[in-house]
């Protein structure tokens, strides 16, 4: 099993736009071989963001990295830049774990 995380600081009073972006966007990640899961979570608030982190779980990371190469991915990802940037306090910082137990 491997995991692809993207951890989000969204500006406190943008939370609702956020989660309407992921809500109107196409993943396609149903399409793409060896994909398990998604998630979006919701973390801890400070005073300046709310954290989020999607989430997503893979037979491998080789599955995960043809995912990135892909068609699909491109597509995905198209109407990022759609999204006001002023809701983000920084880039995305991604995270990839692989299962060791």
């Amino acid at each position: 099993m491997f995991l692809a995380m993207n951890r989000f600081k969204i500006a406190r009073g943008h939370e609702q736009t956020f989660l309407d972006h992921w809500r109107a966007r196409t993943s396609y990640l149903g399409e793409a071989p060896g994909f398990v899961r998604f998630h979006l979570l919701q973390g801890p608030q400070t005073e300046e963001y709310t954290l989020f982190a999607s989430h997503t779980e893979w037979e491998s990371s080789a599955a995960f990295d043809a995912w990135t190469q892909s068609d699909a991915f491109r597509k995905a990802h198209a109407n990022a830049a759609k999204t006001p940037r002023e809701i983000y306090l920084g880039p995305p910082q991604l995270e990839l774990f692989d299962a060791v137990l």
